[in-house]
């Protein structure tokens, strides 16, 4: 098998994890993070709506890592980023960084807003 570096092009990337926090776009960020091509910026968690909003027309396609296990997204936040024509994937925050990864080396249109996990990571 052959394995080859991905390549973000300067885009910032998830590089790791850990209990309650990130390692992305090349610095260390404590709690729930809200990433795209751009940068990472904090992110509020799931009452931060506002936040991921604002990414309508911007990303084709928002990962929505829900911490270390797989749950559903909240009924009022699903509903609101489907009526600003956002597509919601959740699942949880491991997959989401690895999703986001893998597209962001395609050149998607993509972000990510994940909370911490509460177990060691990557």
């Amino acid at each position: 098998m052959r394995l080859n570096e991905a390549s973000f092009g300067g885009a910032a990337a998830v590089e790791g994890y850990g209990p309650g926090f990130f390692r992305a776009g090349g610095a260390v960020w404590q709690g729930s993070i809200l990433i795209r091509p751009e940068g990472v910026t904090p992110w509020g968690g799931l009452d931060d709506v506002a936040a991921l909003l604002a990414l309508a027309g911007q990303v084709d396609v928002l990962f929505l890592g829900l911490g270390s296990e797989v749950a559903h997204a909240p009924r009022a936040l699903r509903e609101a980023l489907e009526a600003a024509g956002l597509g919601l994937e959740p699942m949880s925050s491991p997959a989401a960084a690895r999703a986001y990864n893998v597209l962001l080396s395609e050149g998607r249109r993509i972000a990510a807003a994940m909370l911490p996990v509460t177990t060691t990571g990557a």
